[in-house]
């Protein structure tokens, strides 16, 4: 089974931004430990500050990968764009958010894409992707 990992704006700083939120892990390394605990799954990363590549990326696996886990960053909040091209693609998309962002400021609180998600992981860290992967896992089978 493909899965494809996408994450967006500032990600690619995991590890040395605001570790006090982020943890001190950058995302390769981890991505390494990802594709250990789930040899079953077929797990693809992609990572992008560019609101239109994120678009295709969706637009590129949406049709041929059996889930997507995303990370939109700071898109999560302002991205009609993503959210439309969720609701575009038939590959259930899982909205993963690393902190919680329920108890960050206001303006996080509010998601364009969760409607057009399967669900929302958000708050255990790098956990997060842990727990999407399961899910799409058992829901896949």
């Amino acid at each position: 089974m493909k899965i494809q990992i996408i994450n967006g704006p500032n990600l690619n700083l995991l590890g040395i931004r605001e570790e006090g939120i982020y943890g001190s892990r950058d995302f390769d390394n981890y991505f390494e430990e990802l594709q250990k605990n789930f040899p079953q799954a077929e797990l693809h990363y992609f990572q992008s500050n560019i609101e239109g590549e994120l678009i295709n990326k969706l637009h590129e696996v949406g049709f041929l990968f059996g889930g997507i886990i995303l990370n939109a960053g700071g898109y999560t909040h302002t991205s009609v764009a993503i959210h439309d091209a969720i609701a575009a693609i038939k590959t259930p998309v899982v909205e993963v958010h690393i902190s919680n962002i329920y108890a960050r400021e206001e303006y996080r609180h509010k998601s364009l894409i969760t409607s057009k998600c399967a669900g929302l992981i958000s708050g255990f860290g790098l956990t997060s992707y842990d727990l999407a992967i399961q899910y799409l896992i058992h829901k896949l089978r």
